[in-house]
């Protein structure tokens, strides 16, 4: 009898309407949080891409070091967002001029610890890209006008991709000195951009000696270009570094030394001449071997409009959060209206319900996707 009784309660009409309207509505549920939750989890992959570069090996190879996607960050850190979207806070240290160049740098501490990284700008007046270039990268005529320079090697130079490898011994007052291990590459964009990104990494030909204290931490990243309507070079850097100073006091000592700095590095500039250009040039190095911007990078002509800018940022942000408390509540109204069907309520009011829900949820839908 008991069996009976189930037979026919699962298969009467009220209560396979009840099923069918539970399963459509479920349905309608999954088809409404779906979507928001795996845009969440796609814009939590993407975002996570910029955490990848690091100074390990890829693939077994050490000249795989410097990569792509290191151009990628390097750009982003260069284009600053709007203020209203920056996730740093940032401290003008310097921002001064003369005749010849104009010199602004900021700083700021990341959020996520580490040392101080900074952002400078150097305009440098009556100067090519090419001439700015090259008087960047070359080392030797650095040793002659920079005293804090007292050592430099090459140890490698991978020819397929342009990465270099070299070993640096700076001096500073009072201090051991500083040894610096470094891989760097060169790109060069479609409308004569030039981008440099040098980090930290080791090297077989570089072990640590003792009377050295190693630069743990080094990410640094220039690009240079021209200044649009004038005789002029501009030179965007950001820079991070752990030398094993404290913070404070390295800051202090920046900005009591950079512009002065800066100005004997426009004096060097001005002397730089077309026979150590050519010395540079016949020398193998990363210059020797410039890359292309990938086409995927390279944005040359297209300037992004701020406020396009800001609104793309702040929807992606939208896209991000987890389902809001009105989508839960409505959820639960829909689940509620389901247990109530299910508990005898007639066939037509359960359509009638059902056009209510499928009515709502569908206009709500569009108005989302507009």
């Amino acid at each position: 009898m008991d069996n009976m009784w189930s037979r026919e309660f699962f298969l009467s009409p009220s209560t396979l309407w009840s099923g069918y309207t539970l399963a459509v509505v479920t349905l309608i549920f999954v088809w409404q949080i779906a979507p928001r939750f795996f845009l969440r989890r796609t814009s939590e992959s993407n975002n996570s891409l910029v955490s990848i570069a690091s100074p390990s090996r890829q693939n077994g190879r050490i000249s795989d070091v410097i990569t792509d996607l290191d151009l990628k960050l390097l750009m982003e850190n260069l284009d600053e967002p709007p203020p209203v979207l920056q996730n740093n806070k940032w401290e003008s240290v310097v921002d001064k001029r003369n005749d010849s160049l104009s010199y602004s740098v900021k700083s700021c501490k990341p959020k996520d610890g580490g040392p101080l990284k900074y952002l400078s700008t150097t305009t440098f007046n009556h100067c090519s890209r090419q001439t700015l270039r090259d008087f960047y990268m070359d080392i030797s005529y650095r040793k002659e006008w920079d005293k804090t320079l007292i050592d430099h090697e090459q140890l490698q130079l991978d020819e397929s991709n342009g990465t270099e490898f070299g070993r640096t011994i700076k001096k500073f007052p009072l201090l051991t000195p500083r040894e610096y291990v470094l891989a760097w590459r060169i790109w060069e964009g479609r409308d004569g951009t030039y981008y440099c990104y040098s980090k930290e990494c080791e090297h077989p030909s570089a072990p640590r000696r003792k009377k050295y204290v190693r630069v743990g931490l080094f990410r640094s990243g220039w690009r240079i270009r021209e200044v649009p309507g004038r005789n002029s070079c501009q030179i965007k850097m950001v820079h991070q570094e752990d030398a094993g100073l404290n913070a404070e006091m390295a800051k202090m000592i920046f900005a009591k030394g950079i512009w002065s700095y800066v100005c004997k590095m426009d004096k060097a500039l001005r002397k730089y001449s077309a026979v150590k250009r050519i010395q540079l040039t016949s020398t193998v190095s990363a210059i020797t071997f410039v890359q292309k911007v990938p086409l995927s990078l390279d944005s040359t002509g297209e300037r992004a409009d701020p406020e396009v800018s800001v609104s793309e940022e702040c929807n992606k942000k939208k896209l991000s959060r987890k389902p809001s408390k009105k989508v839960i509540a409505n959820g639960l109204i829909i689940a509620g209206g389901v247990i109530c069907l299910a508990r005898g309520h007639t066939n037509f009011s359960a359509k009638v319900a059902m056009a209510y829900i499928l009515s709502k949820l569908t206009k709500r839908r569009e108005t989302s996707l507009h």
